[in-house]
């Protein structure tokens, strides 16, 4: 699955390809410089599905980190590609986890997480930090909750029977926090009356945690949503300073505490499928404000004074059999498709999809074999017939500022600091928009979803776009709801520069 984010230093180019492969370019004219390839295991695909997505690298000196699909941390010289080190993280045989997003650097150390199935047990659930000169371990946190620290939040469910609580998209950082801030995803099964009890929180299920670096300490975690229907929530976090000041006609759940106008150092953005934007005080994990952007049916309320998160009652599943209609899809509202924040507007831009899904539970006891337990049909939301969305909105006020809405499902932008938003789509369209007004101010046709995340860069200070197109398995999902929209699934790197 094509999905990379391309890292450019120094006038080199080195992009992150499916199956761990990886190649160097010379950022303004594309020329091969190397490539690696890893020799993968020949059964890894029995033990790990759709283990081929490589989001993004990392750089450290002149060393290229990855993750790879059968479970290292590996880092290549950038001047050749050769590996300089690899530390095995996890027994892809014993504890099967599925790297699909690579590290980035704190202050030496490679932090990585990654998703992890109901066969790897708890234990396969960790984020791990490396030492980036030497890829030795520094620390690991388990994502799931032991037995005797502190109230037991699973219901009693024994230690090896907490499954699937993964963390596979890329951390944020603060140095002056020191903190590292990633999200998790949901538990299996899905339904939790099959794992303890709907009245649990199965920690730390769709949280952001907030870890020391050094140490991997949790200094603190906030909890988005307890999860009964595949909505996970490890999507990126944006970390910036603003006034806070949630307009009440627009933001459904305000802090009370809130002095408006105020300034805070925020973490806010889209963390799950839900669509709901959280924002949150970076430094001590309080609650500010949330709201939701696309229909969700998921979320009943949330206590603005604690930040608590309860479910609608009549989407929480308590029995085998039962079906429900679920909004958003498992597909997204949000998914890994990534938003990006204009620090010149104050504005988060965020491609959504208007989905829901009938979801039925299909299993009546916890299975590793059924993993979430449901079966789950998507549909693109009654009373639309766009499925895409992408939203301008203000970090101060949590207004939607303006929305362009179309047929095909969106896929990631970037701003820029030329008061643009670029970004694409499932059919392959890739566009410039105006980050004040959405207004569409060029476009052009790459032939195939445009799954890549798009990135800017100079070189010789001329400035560049680059995004890839390929094959993924959510704009699959999301095409299915467009089956009149049929683009190629070509993996291909395309990078634009305005004429001399």
């Amino acid at each position: 699955m094509q999905e990379g984010a391309p890292l450019v230093y120094q006038g080199v180019m080195f992009m992150p390809n499916p199956n761990d492969v990886v190649q160097a370019l010379t950022a303004d004219t594309g020329e091969l410089l190397w490539e690696y390839r890893r020799a993968l295991p020949e059964d890894l695909a029995d033990y790990i599905s759709a283990s081929g997505t490589n989001r993004n690298l990392a750089i450290y000196d002149r060393l290229i980190i990855d993750t790879s699909n059968d479970d290292y941390i590996f880092s290549l010289d950038a001047a050749t590609g050769k590996i300089a080190w690899e530390t095995r993280i996890l027994d892809y045989k014993e504890q099967p986890a599925q790297q699909s997003s690579g590290p980035i650097i704190v202050r030496g150390k490679a932090i990585s997480g990654r998703g992890c199935f109901p066969k790897g047990g708890p234990t396969a659930c960790v984020i791990t930090a490396h030492d980036a000169r030497t890829g030795k371990e520094v620390w690991r946190f388990y994502n799931i909750q032991k037995p005797g620290e502190g109230e037991d939040s699973w219901g009693g469910v024994p230690y090896e029977d907490r499954w699937h609580v993964g963390a596979w998209m890329m951390p944020s950082y603060d140095p002056a926090l020191d903190l590292i801030y990633m999200g998790t995803s949901v538990s299996a099964p899905a339904p939790k009356f099959l794992l303890g009890g709907n009245d649990q929180q199965h920690l730390y299920h769709n949280s952001t945690l907030a870890l020391r670096s050094d140490s991997g300490e949790l200094v603190w975690y906030y909890q988005h949503l307890i999860d009964h229907w595949d909505l996970d929530h490890p999507f990126e976090r944006i970390l910036l300073d603003t006034a806070v000041a949630p307009d009440p006609e627009a933001v459904a759940w305000i802090n009370p505490r809130i002095k408006p106008g105020e300034r805070r150092k925020v973490l806010s953005g889209i963390p799950g499928k839900n669509g709901v934007i959280y924002t949150l005080d970076r430094e001590t994990g309080e609650f500010l404000w949330a709201r939701p952007t696309v229909r969700q049916n998921v979320v009943g309320n949330i206590d603005g004074a604690t930040g608590k998160a309860t479910v609608n009652p009549e989407v929480l599943f308590t029995a085998s059999g039962q079906e429900h209609l679920v909004c958003p899809g498992n597909c997204g509202g949000k998914m890994w498709l990534a938003g990006s924040y204009s620090p010149q507007t104050n504005m988060m831009y965020h491609p959504l999809q208007n989905t829901c899904m009938n979801s039925k539970v299909i299993i009546d006891k916890r299975d590793k074999e059924a993993l979430y337990g449901e079966m789950n049909r998507s549909i693109i939301t009654p009373g639309t017939e766009d499925l895409g969305t992408l939203q301008a909105i203000s970090l101060e006020t949590g207004k939607t500022l303006w929305t362009h809405s179309q047929r095909a499902a969106m896929t990631s932008v970037v701003a820029t600091a030329g008061g643009l938003i670029f970004g694409g789509d499932a059919t392959g369209k890739f566009r410039a928009f105006d980050a004040e007004t959405g207004a569409v101010l060029w476009e052009t046709d790459l032939g195939s979803p445009v799954t890549g995340y798009p990135i800017s860069f100079a070189v010789n200070g001329r400035q560049y776009i680059a995004a890839s197109t390929g094959y993924s398995i959510t704009t699959v999902c999301l095409l299915r709801l467009t089956p009149e929209l049929q683009p190629g699934n070509e993996h291909r790197l395309f990078v634009f520069t305005l004429p001399e």
